[in-house]
């Protein structure tokens, strides 16, 4: 209560910096519709999809655009050679027998390819003619025969006794849930807990085995004077071309088995994507040497009989023959990468998830926005149209240059923001919407009643404390010798003079001018509470 006491001047406010100072306007913003219904929805997709809830459909879409992307001519590198059911009606065998094999193996030989892919298991002897077979094999560095890798639960299928380890290439085929066809495994090894009852090329987890696609396309890029090496990233690279090894997380995969080395399968064509002819007109002469000479020639079975046959991407828009047998499949790998290597033609490709990440929350903000300015329900409806469209327009223009872009997330963004915005925005205009505003403002209303009312029990504790008492008397002291004084100038000029004798010696009255109004005032609170509080009290 002394009035020589200062209230400090505070300090000058600092101003922040421009990025923090935009980040608190931004934060500021939380609360309106259009931020609130992106945030939201963004923090919804992005979570479903790390979840994998949406790898169904976006692999669906996926599919749909492989469907319509314009068709390529076949391939006239390769050359496939099936055994169709008229091929085994006519010579009246299956399996195939080895004689048939070594005699089509010499014939095709003679015509001068560049390799031949023998995509039928040979390990165990069929039919008559092992020794032939065996022969042609192991004469001849163009022939590269399959085996099949091993598993937790299958011993898998070794090559044809003795054959070259560099001419091997295993038929494994990855196969996504729900039995589509979509990804190219090129490099692999033989788990280390694979079943074993004899150890050969493709159980030992020692070897790395590549794929039948892989060497044929390796043999005929080598004699372009093309040999593979290893990116700092140990990606693959052929020639200016590098093959992106797919991820876990590749475009609309989510937690999907990467192991070994896996691109995603750019089909050529759902039909003849590559020129094919029978069993039977090759052994008959009807192929001339010259649909041979210098192409990769694939040898396996197109006959259901095999069950060798995949459901691909394009099954779904087919009504019959919806399965691509394995040697097609194969034949459809070794095009796609000479493809890339030699005819510029692009690889699948996806953003990182980050970026993936921006630009579904772009999406969301975009329709938050859009839904924000445009109140007409006619015009909401078609601009939406328009922008869905505008939307997968874009994704479809970078999926024919290979990207893979996150279209069904973008798209459920903007339509569930934008939907989020006119449900906040009716709800606040709704009738239930202003009785919660009211509600909400009359709680506030009680809580800043609250605050006073505590406020003032301060105040009354203060002013019934002796020590309050003792200065309130003081006070009236005080006051009534100031008036003597100013009343009677004698008694003034007296009093000055010559001061009352005592214990203590009172200052003058001038030195209170302050504690005399706040004390004052403190009486005046004390005395209204006090009634306020006797007037609560009678009925």
């Amino acid at each position: 209560f002394s009035a020589s006491m200062v209230i400090p001047t505070p300090p000058p406010r600092q101003k922040l910096p421009p990025q923090l100072q935009t980040a608190l306007s931004w934060v500021g913003h939380l609360g309106r519709p259009v931020v609130m219904s992106t945030l939201a929805t963004g923090v919804v997709i992005l979570g479903l999809r790390t979840l994998g809830a949406l790898q169904g459909l976006e692999l669906g879409v996926y599919d749909k655009m492989l469907r319509w992307r314009p068709t390529l001519p076949p391939d006239d590198r390769i050359l496939v050679v099936g055994i169709s059911e008229s091929d085994i009606q006519a010579r009246q065998e299956w399996p195939i027998e080895d004689s048939t094999l070594a005699e089509l193996l010499e014939v095709l030989i003679e015509a001068e390819p560049q390799a031949i892919g023998l995509d039928m298991f040979r390990d165990l002897p069929i039919g008559t003619g092992q020794a032939e077979l065996l022969s042609v094999l192991q004469s001849s560095d163009l022939i590269f025969p399959v085996c099949k890798i091993s598993s937790a639960d299958n011993p898998g299928v070794p090559p044809p006794t003795d054959t070259v380890e560099t001419q091997v290439g295993f038929s494994d085929l990855v196969v996504d849930s729900g039995g589509i066809l979509r990804r190219n495994l090129l490099i692999a090894a033989p788990p280390a807990e694979a079943e074993a009852v004899d150890t050969h090329l493709c159980n030992s987890p020692d070897n790395q085995l590549f794929s039948l696609g892989l060497q044929l396309a390796l043999r005929y890029l080598a004699a372009e004077g093309i040999n593979p090496e290893l990116t700092l990233n140990q990606e693959l690279r052929l020639g200016q071309t590098v093959l992106p090894r797919l991820t876990p997380n590749l475009g609309g995969y989510r937690n999907v088995d990467a192991n070994g080395y896996q691109i995603l399968l750019n089909y050529r064509a759902a039909q003849a994507a590559v020129p094919q002819v029978s069993l039977t007109d090759v052994l008959s002469g009807q192929v001339e040497p010259a649909q041979i000479r210098d192409r990769i020639v694939l040898i396996g079975a197109t006959t259901p009989e095999a069950k060798d046959e995949f459901y691909t991407p394009f099954s779904g828009g087919l009504r019959d023959s919806q399965k691509m047998p394995g040697v097609v499949v194969h034949a459809q790998s070794v095009s796609q990468i000479l493809s890339a290597v030699l005819d510029d033609r692009p690889l699948f490709w996806s953003w990182s998830p980050p970026i993936e990440a921006l630009w579904i929350l772009a999406w969301g903000l975009g329709g938050a926005l859009f839904a924000g300015y445009i109140r007409r329900p006619l015009v909401y409806g078609v601009v939406a149209i328009v922008l869905l469209g505008g939307l997968y327009g874009l994704c479809y223009v970078a999926f024919l240059q290979g990207g893979w872009l996150p279209l069904v997330p973008a798209a459920l963004g903007f339509v569930l923001a934008s939907g989020g915005v006119l449900l906040i925005d009716r709800f606040n205009k709704s009738d239930y919407g202003q009785a919660v505003y009211k509600q909400m403002k009359s709680l506030l209303r009680i809580e800043i009643e609250i605050d006073k009312t505590k406020v003032g029990e301060q105040v009354a504790e203060i002013t019934d404390t002796d020590y309050f008492n003792q200065l309130q008397a003081q006070a009236k002291e005080l006051r009534a010798q100031r008036q003597a004084r100013l009343s009677n100038p004698d008694l003034n000029s007296s009093s000055l003079a010559s001061p009352p004798a005592s214990d203590s010696v009172d200052p003058p009255a001038d030195s209170f001018p302050s504690n005399d109004d706040y004390l004052a005032d403190l009486i005046q609170k004390s005395n209204r509470l006090k009634s306020q509080d006797q007037s609560d009290e009678q009925p």
